[in-house]
């Protein structure tokens, strides 16, 4: 079975299963390309007992096959390229032929569980995954179908669709009929697990709100043996003088207590003369 694929990778290649396949810019086609060059019923491919027929429908621009103008029933082999307008399809049987590309391998599937354990592969392009032998990546497990899902790589940006599967796809547990993957990605089909490997991409992160913001502290004085200076302005609390302190018993002067004293000894001195000369004149 053949299947078409893009030069410009612009959409997931196309399997050949019908007996006629059309081309054209008219809504009706099974292919519709709104390229420039391309007449509303450009072409058709038609299959015939295994092999396929190209046959250009008087388009204005005509079709091309390995750069030759066809018209009438050209048979289609692999790697046959069929140029339409300024559209490129390259034809390829994935059971002898692989197609070439420019992308540079930079995304991986690895069998992190099942069959094939370890063993890691190389996305490219387009690859359809299952237990059919014309699968890019074949597997013999049965709980798989035959074409269970296609991995598609476009813009370096990395695809899965599920093939209407019997199991369907899980994507880090979560069941989903196409998904963009991210590395780091596990897939489980049946009881395989494919970890996905790529580039890994930059993230600007945005600021937290609630993050912990450290500032810049006060500068201190550094420990040393001096005494840190105070200004006789901020020496005094103002708090303490505002504050009135309860009456008390008044401090005495020390000057003023030390002459009570003297005038004290100078009284009882006197009283002694006095009692003296008092006795000596009654006697």
């Amino acid at each position: 079975m053949l299947r078409i694929h893009f030069s410009d990778n612009r959409q997931a290649p196309i399997w050949l299963v019908d007996e006629r396949l059309t081309i054209g810019q008219d809504g009706r086609n099974n292919l519709v390309l709104a390229d420039a060059g391309i007449s509303s019923f450009h072409a058709e491919i038609r299959q015939d007992h295994g092999y396929y027929y190209l046959t250009d429908c008087g388009s204005q621009a005509g079709t091309f096959v390995n750069d030759e103008r066809i018209s009438a029933r050209y048979q289609i082999r692999t790697n046959d390229c069929v140029r339409l307008g300024t559209v490129e399809l390259l034809f390829v049987d994935p059971t002898k032929s692989k197609v070439k590309t420019g992308v540079s391998a930079r995304w991986f599937l690895q069998v992190a569980k099942g069959e094939h354990e370890g063993k890691k592969f190389h996305v490219n392009g387009s690859m359809t995954f299952g237990r059919s032998s014309k699968c890019e990546l074949c597997f013999s497990d049965m709980e798989l179908s035959r074409r269970h899902c296609e991995f598609f790589l476009k813009d370096d940006v990395l695809e899965v669709k599920d093939l209407a599967s019997a199991n369907g796809v899980l994507v880090n547990q979560q069941k989903v009929a196409m998904a963009v993957l991210q590395p780091g990605d596990q897939l489980k089909m049946g009881s395989v697990t494919l970890l996905v490997i790529g580039p890994k991409t930059a993230v600007a992160q945005a600021e937290d709100e609630d993050a912990t913001v450290f500032m810049r502290a006060i500068d201190l004085p550094q420990p040393g043996n001096s005494k840190p200076q105070v200004s006789h302005a901020g020496a005094r609390n103002p708090l303490r003088a505002a504050v009135p302190l309860s009456p008390g018993p008044a401090a005495v002067p020390r000057n003023q207590g030390f002459s009570r004293r003297l005038l004290g000894v100078v009284a009882v001195l006197l009283a002694g003369v006095v009692a003296t000369l008092a006795l000596k004149t009654l006697f």
